[in-house]
Formats: C-alpha cells, structure tokens, sequence
C-alpha cells in the first residue's frame, strides 16, 4: 500500500517545481547600472531608444493634459473619430465616468467606427456586466487581457497597466489617467486625484499604435492595416520621442532599462514624480551616485495618508534611510494621490506613461513610457513638480530614524511583498 505521506510530499514537491518553472519563464534580469558618458542626455537619444528597443522619431507635438481636464480632450477626439479608435487600461471602475466613456464608444461604433477596447481582467474586473454587453451588442470590440483560466494561470500576475488611446491612428493619448470617478476634478481634495497625460500628433503615434497592438493580437489573434490605423504621418512638429514598451523573455524589460540608464546619464538634476516609488538597490546607488557627481536629485511622492495604497508607500520607506544619507531629497504629499509617472532630467529630457517607479512596473507589468527630448514639455513637467512641492513635506534625515517603532514594523513588513504589490 501506497504511503498516504510520500503521496503528501510528491505533491508538496511537484506545486513547487511549477512554481519555480513558472517564475522562471516570467523572471527577468536586471541592468547592471555602471553606464557612463562624457555626452549630455540631449545627444543621447539614439542610445536611449536603442537600448529599449525603440527608435526615436522626430516631427511630433506634445499637448501636456493634467488632472480631470485630460477626459474633455480625450472625449472630444474619440468622438471625432471617423475610421478607428484603440482604447487600453487598467483600470476601469462604474461611475459617471465610465459612463461618458461607454457611451461615447458607443455612439462612434453605431457611426461606423471601428472601436477595439483592451481592459485588464484583474483592475477592470469591477466594470459593469451590463455595460461589456451594451457596449458589444453596440459593435464595440472588447477584451479583457489574461483573464483566469488554465491557459492563462503561468501568467495571471502579468497585468496590462497601460494607458493609451489612438484614434484614426493619428493621434495618441498616453499616461496615467484610468477610468474612474477619483481621476475627475482637479485634484482639489482628497477624493480627487492627480495625473498627467500627454497628447500626441505626428510619427510617435505608429509607435504607440504598435504598442496597443502588441496585446491586442495577443488577446484576439487579429492584427489589423491600413491607413485607418497606420496613416503616413508626416512630421507636426520639433519634438523627437521614442517608445519603451516591449519585454523581451529573460532580458530586463524596456522600461527599466530606460528608467535606471537615465539615473547613470543626469549631469545637473533628476526630479522624480511617482506615485509608488520603490527602487531597487541598484537604482538607490545609481541615484547616490548622481548626487557626488553633483545632480540634484528629487522625488516626489504621496505619503501614505494620501495615497490610495498605503502599504506601497509603506515598502517604500524600507530605503528612505539610504537614500537620504547620500543627499536624495524625498517629498512626500499628503493631500491626495499623486498619480503621475513623470521624470525630468537636466532640463532637456523628461518621460511619462504608466511606469511606476517599482518591480512590479519594471519587471511584471505590461507598461509604455515615453521618452521626450524637449526643454519646453520638460519645463512644463518640473512646473507641475513645483505646484505640488509646494504643499509637500520634506523627509529630513533626523527625523526619519526617530520615527516610532510601529510605522518601522509597517516599512519592514511591507517590504517584505513589495514584488506583487
């Protein structure tokens, strides 16, 4: 008779062995960070989009939108659609918002349009039943990305946390704003929050096109062409931008390798604006490093009495200590969420997307940040750093280690997940 026990102890060890084969195919390896160059981050573009497996293009138009003010343009645009409209997100949530949104999706489906909408399984899984089926019956093509199934299970932690929209393939809307009644207002209390978005003209579009694209044929099997979703774009404008999205197996995905290489290039000053900021050891020394080279170094954040995470916020202050010991200045804003993805660097090159600053962004998400080489859209992102500054609370060094010893035990044991968080 077969041992009831060894029975026990194969399948203890078999859920194991998956577990490590599963986490092997997902596991991704991380830059070594001893990039350097004599050459300012304004000549490095080439290198930046190389890196990331981008190609920077030039002719674009960067409009900056800000807080609830971004869904009257995005609503607009969707509307003036006349061929086809490419929505994905997160996050998606019933209220008066995702109400303006479906019903606007369903009046360009009934015009003609060709309306494909890509929402995570896991941050929309709240969305209305009734509202999915409205917006099929309509002529709406919606998906849900990795939704639990057995063919799915090695790949249920992998979240889609973009957020784009392209429509008639030539404009584009890429940032953090999701779909949810918090992102309306103007950040004016704490139920409302704040986010910046940026809408694109020019060749940069077909980049982001590309993006949505990647996960909608990997959801649907349909790849779509012709110039009602990849124009000839000629070039608007001045702005060269390129696109970091892609996450090629066992290599460090795009946006970290832009995120962390950018740390390395900073010759005058790197300011930061996160809202779940977590960085690796390799980041934090990249950062102490830019500051004996002379870089003021920035990061704001929300505390976590403002952020609609606190346990993130709380996995966060595991380094604080670190960083503030090598001159990193930290912000932290208690009013509301600071949602915005934005990174500035010597006043000349700046980024923002759906890129947050921690392993789960880096490593585990699907994300897209975009990489803009232009002093006036960077100004315009270290204007937005100024406002909130303003109402922040500086971390000072004293202060920190005094801190009691129950918001320790919080830091240490949030840490402790700071890989799925």
């Amino acid at each position: 008779m077969f041992d009831f026990n060894l029975w026990a102890w194969l399948s203890l060890a078999l859920i194991a062995a998956l577990v490590l084969v599963i986490y092997s195919i997902r596991w991704h390896r991380s830059p070594i960070l001893q990039v350097s160059s004599e050459a300012g981050i304004a000549e490095l573009m080439p290198s930046l989009s190389g890196l990331t497996l981008s190609t920077a293009v030039e002719g674009n138009t960067v409009d900056v939108l800000e807080n609830g003010a971004f869904y009257d343009v995005l609503l607009e645009r969707i509307r003036a659609a006349q061929h086809s409209v490419h929505f994905e997100t997160y996050l998606w949530k019933p209220g008066a918002l995702a109400d303006r949104m479906a019903a606007a999706f369903m009046d360009c489906a009934k015009a003609g349009v060709t309306v494909r909408i890509l929402l995570d399984a896991q941050g929309s899984k709240r969305i209305d039943k009734d509202m999915v089926a409205r917006l099929r019956e309509h002529g709406c093509k919606l998906k849900f990305f990795h939704k639990k199934s057995l063919y799915t299970v090695g790949v249920l932690n992998d979240r889609d946390h973009r957020k784009l929209c392209v429509v008639d393939g030539r404009e584009a809307f890429v940032g953090g704003h999701c779909i949810t009644d918090e992102w309306l207002g103007n950040a004016e209390d704490g139920k409302h929050f704040s986010d910046v978005s940026v809408w694109l003209h020019g060749p940069i579009v077909h980049s982001v096109q590309g993006a949505f694209s990647e996960n909608w044929a990997g959801e649907t099997g349909e790849l779509f062409v012709g110039d009602g979703v990849f124009p000839v774009l000629e070039r608007v404008g001045t702005i060269p931008i390129h696109a970091a999205f892609v996450k090629p197996e066992n290599s460090a995905p795009a946006v970290k390798i832009l995120h962390h290489t950018v740390l390395c290039l900073a010759k005058k000053r790197i300011w930061i604006q996160n809202p779940y900021f977590i960085p690796k050891i390799e980041a934090i020394d990249a950062l102490a490093a830019a500051v004996r080279r002379g870089v003021d170094v920035r990061v704001l954040m929300p505390s976590a009495s403002g952020s609609d995470s606190p346990m993130v916020q709380h996995a966060g202050h595991r380094h604080f200590e670190k960083m503030l010991r090598h001159g990193v200045r930290l912000f932290e804003y208690p009013h509301t969420l600071l949602h915005q993805k934005l990174m500035t660097v010597d006043g000349c090159w700046c980024s923002v997307g759906s890129t947050n600053f921690d392993d789960r962004s880096f490593d585990t998400n699907d994300e897209i940040t975009l990489g803009i080489l232009d002093a006036g859209v960077a100004r315009r992102f270290e204007q937005i750093f100024e406002r909130y500054l303003a109402r922040a609370e500086e971390i000072r060094l004293e202060r920190w280690r005094k801190r009691g010893a129950l918001h320790k035990l919080k830091d240490n044991a949030a840490y402790l997940l700071n890989d799925v968080l």
